[in-house]
């Protein structure tokens, strides 16, 4: 299989060229010096470089016609990499001024996970002249991740290909096992974010990526943040930067790069042309916590919509297979191309499912319609992601809703009855919890779920007082109700988790926010809560008692 334009050629150069691809080479060897000679001479007659693609077991995958500069490798993604991270493919190919090998060479030794990328010069009389090479290697002091080395002539290259290459897969999945445990599962990420906010602000941003990769069960490899005066519209950061980055990953043996920011399609398309690891951006991560919490038939649905919204407009041709997502939904039609296909069935499986969201908000209106008419006060608690609302709730009414020290560990809505003295009741429920930036789409999926609180006498508005940014997330729950056009309903802050923070510090911060301080764990700390609850839902009664 010949890859690059074979225009100009003549029908004899062109069988020549093909014939190379079923040339089979010794596993112990490199390249036998009569398969370079052919290659030289080749390419002192075509004035063009060329190249091959072989696996260890001495086979040619891809004869490469490039031009008098360089070749363009093709896709090698359905080549997998083994333990040591390396694909099982070295690519050896010509230079026709002798020179050594370039920076695109060496990227694409690494980007490409090669055992090998060589480099023949081509003499002036055809014949091969010196050899340079270069592999992979664990990051030396100076942060080097490859070795070059060079001969004089390709009769004089003794190395036992077979015996090198099964010791540098012992040296890199060593290397690799300091890193990361390579019996782990589990995705393994890079998180990066390139920002022109604040140090201390993308800081804070950071942490929070964190926190969401290991609420989705990721392990996260390294942290790389960039300030950047502007912004590239088709990679966020320099391409230069990127290659870096994409470099160290996979060194590391990262699976999965994760942006702060989100991307957009063209970047999303961009970056990950350059690399066989998955790309996602934050708000891909949230919606892949949402998938994993979501247990009710509501949140299935909320969720499978928000997915199908945000993948829409991010579908592109290649490696495409909606057959996962859409079960067999339709048929192809005349002429139709399977991108046009998944880009149907998905806006038809959308549509399905807006029809039964607006159903099953039916049955949520009828329901909020009969707690009205029964006259029993409704109270929300709304509040940050991991701020203990799902535990206060529990304590409040004795309850077992389930509870985890993850972002969004509950994504369901929750209902229970909180009883008071004299005979009193509320009802209260526990909603999904908001985050910095809530994906649009996700705004818009939940409004179903957070229709909820329209109703609502009271929001409780709880914050994890141990949290060092917990102003900011404050500022964020506000942004957010605004958004949902709850602001007007009367919110009652309640600081949590105050046993986690020094004591004197507890009543100075709930006198600066006119709030009320709690330990979700700590029932007895309840008392003045439940009398302020009591006093916002029968306040004139009471006082009438």
């Amino acid at each position: 299989m010949i890859q690059g334009s074979t225009t100009g050629l003549k029908g004899s150069q062109i069988k020549a060229l093909e014939r190379l691809a079923q040339r089979r080479i010794p596993a112990n060897e490199v390249i036998t010096p009569e398969l370079a000679r052919t290659l030289t001479e080749y390419s002192r007659e075509l004035r063009r470089q060329i190249g091959l693609i072989i696996d260890r077991a001495g086979e040619v995958k891809y004869v490469i016609l490039g031009d008098d500069r360089e070749i363009v490798i093709p896709d090698l993604s359905d080549f997998g990499l083994g333990r040591s991270g390396l694909r099982g493919l070295r690519c050896v190919h010509t230079h026709l001024k002798g020179e050594a090998l370039s920076q695109d060479d060496l990227n694409d030794l690494a980007l490409l996970r090669l055992d090998m990328m060589v480099c023949l010069a081509v003499g002036t009389d055809g014949l091969p002249g010196a050899v340079r090479y270069a592999h992979l290697a664990p990051p030396g002091p100076d942060g080097q991740i490859h070795l070059l080395q060079s001969v004089s002539s390709v009769y004089a290259w003794e190395l036992d290909f077979t015996a090198f290459v099964r010791a540098l897969d012992t040296e890199l999945e060593r290397a690799r096992g300091e890193t990361v445990d390579l019996g782990d599962s589990r995705e393994k990420a890079i998180l990066l974010s390139v920002s022109q906010a604040p140090r201390q602000e993308a800081e804070a941003a950071m942490d929070e990526l964190a926190e969401l990769a290991r609420t989705a069960n990721v392990v996260v490899l390294d942290r790389i943040m960039q300030r950047a005066a502007k912004l590239n519209p088709r990679t966020l950061m320099g391409e230069g930067k990127l290659r870096e980055v994409v470099i160290s990953a996979l060194h590391k043996g990262a699976t999965l790069l994760v942006f702060d920011q989100d991307l957009s399609p063209v970047q999303v398309r961009t970056i990950t042309a350059l690399t066989d690891l998955k790309v996602i951006d934050r708000s891909q991560l949230i919606l892949d916590i949402f998938a994993r919490r979501a247990h009710t038939l509501d949140g299935k649905v909320q969720v499978e919509l928000a997915q199908l919204k945000y993948l829409l407009p991010r579908l592109s041709g290649k490696g495409t297979a909606m057959s996962r997502l859409m079960g067999g939904i339709g048929g192809r039609g005349p002429g139709e191309t399977k991108l046009e296909t998944d880009r149907r069935r998905i806006r038809d499986r959308i549509t399905r499912l807006e029809k039964q969201l607006a159903s099953l908000g039916k049955g949520r209106l009828q329901r909020r319609q009969k707690r009205i008419r029964a006259g029993v006060p409704i109270v929300s608690i709304v509040g940050y992601t991991n701020a203990g609302k799902s535990t206060l709730l529990n304590a409040l009414t004795q309850s077992e809703v389930f509870t985890e020290n993850l972002l969004f560990a509950t994504l369901d809505t929750s209902t229970r009855r909180l009883r008071f003295p004299q005979e009193r009741e509320v009802i209260i429920t526990d909603t999904v919890g908001f985050i910095r930036d809530l994906p649009k789409s996700l705004l818009g999926a939940f409004k179903a779920t957070l229709e909820e609180m329209v109703d609502a006498h009271l929001l409780l508005h709880v914050v994890d007082l141990s949290n060092p940014r917990f102003e900011e997330q404050i500022r964020a729950v506000d942004r957010i109700l605004a958004d949902l056009d709850l602001q007007d309903i009367p919110r009652l802050l309640v600081f949590n988790k105050i046993d986690l923070v020094p004591q004197e510090e507890i009543e100075p911060m709930c006198r600066r926010f006119d709030a009320l301080a709690v330990s979700a764990r700590q029932r007895q700390t309840f008392d003045e809560l439940m009398r302020e609850m009591e006093e916002r839902c029968w306040g004139e009664d009471l006082r009438g008692d």
